[in-house]
């Protein structure tokens, strides 16, 4: 691809599950990507991944940490001198199983830190970069989660930060709106990866059952990604859903 029409994202969460397959479907694609994520060893091995013919920078960064979040996109905007596409995908669900009236101040915290504040801490990164940058524009996709529409049981920190990610969402869709930024969101239900392992074993339900749930391949995830971030920036998909088919998500519960 020639370089000067290579187009430049940062994928962060990239050093596993669905930040490292939506990174590796981009440089096949031949995106230029940046991973971030809070280990470097992950970050690498998703970059040797992804092949010696890709161009693909590791940055070391914690998303809920304003100072990380500078020295990443002061990172992408050193090597590659603008950014295209930001996939604000890291995140975490923090203590699983605990009721409600036992989740401690420091484990709310924790998840409101990485969900909510590091996904608007990229966020406004990147917006300032596509605002300056000429061609101006952009592209930000957040990471949302079936639990953006309806909880799991004892899942309050999670559940109400992938709600305010909608919000985010539809925020970053109108400021952007002058100056050609563009932003969607993924909501994703039961991609196979390590944070849905136990669906494979057995997770707990509205009606107090555990059962096991159908899980889906996170590269039909990537491939959603891909097509959502190569439509040009006068088309947008505001809001998609993708999901194991089979999942109890549709119904009553």
């Amino acid at each position: 691809m020639d370089e000067s029409t290579k187009k430049i994202a940062v994928v962060t969460g990239a050093g596993s599950g669905i930040g490292r397959s939506v990174a590796l479907t981009l440089a096949a694609a031949g995106w230029a990507v940046a991973v971030a994520g809070r280990r470097t060893e992950p970050l690498q091995e998703t970059a040797a991944a992804a092949g010696k013919a890709a161009d693909v920078l590791c940055v070391r960064a914690d998303v809920g940490d304003p100072d990380d979040v500078t020295a990443l996109f002061e990172s992408v905007r050193a090597r590659y001198g603008r950014l295209d596409l930001l996939f604000n995908n890291a995140g975490t669900f923090g203590p699983g199983g605990v009721p409600l009236e036992d989740l401690t101040y420091e484990a709310w915290r924790s998840v409101v830190d990485v969900n909510l504040t590091g996904a608007f801490l990229c966020a406004q990164a990147a917006f300032r970069q596509m605002k300056r940058q000429d061609p101006q524009g952009g592209r930000i996709i957040n990471n949302g989660s079936i639990s953006a529409h309806v909880p799991r049981p004892n899942s309050i920190a999670y559940t109400a930060t992938k709600h305010a990610m909608t919000g985010l969402t539809k925020s970053l869709s109108l400021d952007g709106r002058p100056y050609r930024i563009a932003c969607g969101q993924i909501d994703i239900g039961n991609a196979a990866t390590d944070m849905t392992e136990r669906m494979q074993t057995g997770i707990l339900q509205a009606n107090g059952q555990l059962a096991v749930e159908p899980v889906m391949d996170a590269a039909d995830v990537a491939r959603t990604v891909l097509h959502m971030a190569e439509l040009p920036l006068e088309a947008n998909v505001q809001f998609a859903t993708v999901m194991a088919t089979s999942m109890p998500y549709i119904g009553r519960g």
